[in-house]
């Protein structure tokens, strides 16, 4: 185990996503489509992922639910993973790749956000969430790693972390994560 080899690789990766203003660009777009979800439609901002992407997940919905930076009104956002009795049921009546899906087809609503979280792009719990989530007019925003895998065809944007690393890509995915939330937080109750 390289420790400096560790860190030299993540802050390479963060370099990229400094150097590269498409994906700047696509931060602020998500962040926007969460603000005039919030502003507009009365919405929520949910997230799934699996594995250490659900751990983000649950992270980023705090993040908003609670409170980022500073003390303010909670929004709604939630990770789809933490009712673990519809989960299990779901994945044993259904099938894993449904638990998602199925709780956007029961819960979501044209206007709002979901971000699906997964490094290689392709969790199929995931996809079909996000395929979901299309069906009901919700914006859709998917954090994958480099090359999108099968979310980048079916999510309306795609940040895709510059790295196939896939600690490398979950650093970079809570990074992105919090810049969205700062953005949100700071448009939506604005400090004097």
């Amino acid at each position: 185990m390289d420790i400096e080899k560790a860190i030299t690789d993540s802050i390479s990766v963060k370099q990229k996503i400094l150097e590269d203003a498409s994906l700047q660009a696509q931060m602020w777009e998500a962040a926007e489509y969460c603000i005039e979800t919030y502003r507009n439609n009365d919405g929520k901002v949910l997230f799934c992922g699996n594995g250490g992407s659900a751990a983000d997940a649950q992270h980023l919905a705090a993040e908003l639910s609670g409170r980022f930076y500073y003390d303010r009104d909670p929004l709604f956002a939630e990770a789809l993973h933490v009712n673990t009795s519809f989960l299990t049921a779901v994945a044993n009546d259904y099938s894993y790749d449904e638990v998602y899906s199925r709780m956007i087809k029961g819960s979501g609503k044209k206007g709002d956000v979901l971000f699906g979280i997964s490094t290689s792009g392709n969790s199929a719990n995931v996809v079909n969430a996000l395929k979901q989530a299309n069906e009901l007019g919700m914006k859709t925003i998917a954090f994958t790693g480099e090359g999108g895998g099968e979310m980048a065809a079916v999510a309306d944007i795609c940040i895709k972390v510059p790295s196939t690393d896939t600690p490398r890509v979950q650093e970079a995915h809570i990074l992105i994560g919090h810049i969205i939330c700062e953005i949100i937080e700071s448009e939506l109750f604005p400090r004097s």
